[in-house]
């Protein structure tokens, strides 16, 4: 970073607000949430979820007690609509429950998304345009303000215009502006934008005395410290004309890795209304993490009105449909936020719980809030049991018996632990982890079986010849290869035993000195597409690598 061109960055420019207000505040209660992780979330995903795979997360939003859930951007695609469809016409969606939808200010979309959203009771209207000077000179070609602050108000007329025969049929319909790429807006601007757009929607709040616009006000990239976000937030609500009819909602993203902190001094600022996903997940560094910021509230004995009691079975449902992990340290929900493994940490808990008593503050030291109210427990040391997670388990195995699993293999691992400590309903020692261990990967003898196997080379490839028994029967094997491992898999291929690839390879020692043994790890793919690990013993790297790969095809065939 010594040679780093570090004048073309600037500091992010200070609001004047001499008399703020917030720094002197305390939250008292919770905001209203909006998850928004089935369109915000979704985009983000190497993978997308599948339509089944969003219902279902639709469903575990609900039970968490969200009350505003964005479905999707139904304008987008025929997936989108026909999903915001099938929650409509499934009867999906509870009648406390506001489904939200994304749009652009575009007449057509905008009248599109009002189809895809007939039948629905409980409607927020989400339209959006870019207003920051970046965005009008790169983006919209060095567009005037009035040119940005027009697109607003059509997207605002035509949100009025197409929703009034939803509002006919009985639906209860809000709007939600945001001015895209708030934080980098000049204020004044975004002023004069989200005024703009309440005048077109003022007659539906006349209308309906109590109900407000919704103005988001989003971190669309986060440039700034948390302080100049409250600032702005706070300027906002102290110069918006209406802001007793006005839900002032924030949309914090991750870039400089304080979206929770930014959320937490705009709620102190005057906001209203977060949106946010599970985890954090988003474009680029992630959307605000509703999961933390809820929780940091109730360690405040602030009700946040969402129901976390079981964070594993959250963790697990997010973690299946996403294809992502929550890391082993994320706030609340990760695998060893609730394990010590420091000697004076684990003496300090061990002393300061037993003092904890029902009705009295929660004051036990290193953990901030009671594992239980969150359907999980305390791990002073690492143990293994049916709630045990992947890495608890990596863990006695590499510390305690030298086995340094590949990262992919702990989940696989995990599973056959935890499935035979739930059927014995008991607590495993590491004695028992390791005998699961060997009987799963290393002690299989069946249906293949290798007794012998050695190599040479010649004309630049790898020679193997081995003997093999499978299912009792002895045979000699011959092939070559550009390696042992390849030569013996093609060597295989003539025995009638399924196919499969081999997809990683990893090695390492087990103690020292020259009888040491080694470990190897194989992973294969069969052709079903299912993947196995398999593992090999010996004081020969290269005969623990062929046991490895026997390893392996053994477990596939017995998964079969």
């Amino acid at each position: 970073m010594q040679s780093a061109p570090i004048t073309k960055y600037q500091p992010f420019p200070p609001v004047d607000l001499p008399d703020r207000q917030w720094p002197a505040r305390t939250l008292t209660r919770a905001p209203a949430w909006c998850s928004v992780d089935l369109r915000d979330g979704n985009q983000a995903l190497a993978q997308p979820m599948s339509v089944e795979e969003k219902l279902e997360f639709f469903d575990l939003l609900v039970r968490i007690g969200f009350k505003e859930i964005e479905v999707g951007f139904p304008s987008a695609s025929h997936i989108e609509f026909d999903f915001c469809r099938r929650l409509i016409d499934e009867q999906r969606i509870p009648d406390d429950v506001a489904i939200q939808v994304l749009v652009q200010c575009r007449e057509e979309l905008i009248h599109r998304t009002c189809e895809a959203v007939r039948g629905a009771n409980n409607v927020i209207l989400h339209f959006y345009n870019s207003t920051s000077p970046k965005q009008r000179k790169y983006v919209f070609g060095d567009a005037t303000r009035d040119t940005i602050r027009d697109i607003a108000v059509h997207g605002a007329t035509w949100a009025w215009l197409y929703s009034r025969p939803l509002v006919a049929a009985g639906a209860r319909v809000r709007a939600e502006y945001s001015p895209e790429s708030f934080t980098s807006t000049e204020l004044d601007f975004a002023l004069e934008v989200c005024e703009a757009v309440t005048d077109v929607w003022q007659p539906a709040l006349d209308a309906n005395p109590g109900e407000k616009i919704i103005l988001n006000l989003p971190a669309t990239v986060e440039y700034a410290t948390p302080n100049i976000h409250a600032d702005q937030i706070e300027w906002m609500c102290r110069h918006l004309t209406r802001r007793a009819t006005t839900l002032v909602s924030l949309h914090t993203h991750n870039d400089r890795g304080t979206g929770v902190a930014a959320t937490e001094l705009a709620l102190l600022a005057g906001a209203d209304r977060v949106e946010g996903t599970l985890f954090g997940n988003g474009e680029r560094t992630g959307n605000l993490d509703l999961v933390t910021v809820a929780l940091n509230l109730y360690t405040h004995g602030i009700d946040p009105r969402l129901d976390f009691g079981n964070i594993n079975a959250i963790r697990d449902l997010y973690e299946r449909v996403t294809k992502l992990e929550v890391h082993p340290r994320h706030p609340y929900a990760g695998e060893l936020v609730f394990t010590a493994f420091s000697g004076s940490h684990q003496d300090a808990i061990k002393k300061s719980w037993p003092r904890q008593r029902p009705g009295r503050p929660w004051d036990t030291l290193y953990i901030p809030i009671d594992p239980a109210d969150l359907g999980r427990s305390y791990r002073a040391i690492i143990r293994i049991n049916s709630q045990s997670g992947k890495g608890g388990v990596a863990y006695v195995l590499e510390h305690e018996f030298g086995y340094q699993l590949p990262k992919p293999m702990h989940k696989e691992l995990g599973k056959i632990v935890n499935d035979i400590a739930d059927a014995r309903g008991t607590e495993l020692s590491s004695a028992d982890l390791l005998e699961i261990f060997k009987t799963e990967y290393i002690d299989r003898a069946a249906p293949l079986a290798i007794d012998s196997f050695k190599t040479k080379e010649k004309d630049g490839a790898v020679r193997c010849d081995a003997n093999v028994r499978i299912d009792g029967a002895p045979r000699k094997l011959a092939a070559a290869g550009n390696g042992p491992i390849d030569a013996f898999v093609r060597a295989l291929g003539a025995t009638g035993l399924p196919k499969f690839e081999v997809l990683s390879y990893s090695e390492h020692s087990l103690g020292k000195g020259a009888g040491a043994g080694a470990a190897s790890y194989i992973q294969i793919k069969t052709e079903r597409g299912n993947h196995y690990y398999g593992v090999g013993i010996d004081t020969n790297i290269e005969f623990a690598s062929i046991k490895a790969v026997v390893s392996a095809l053994n477990r596939a065939l017995d998964k079969k």
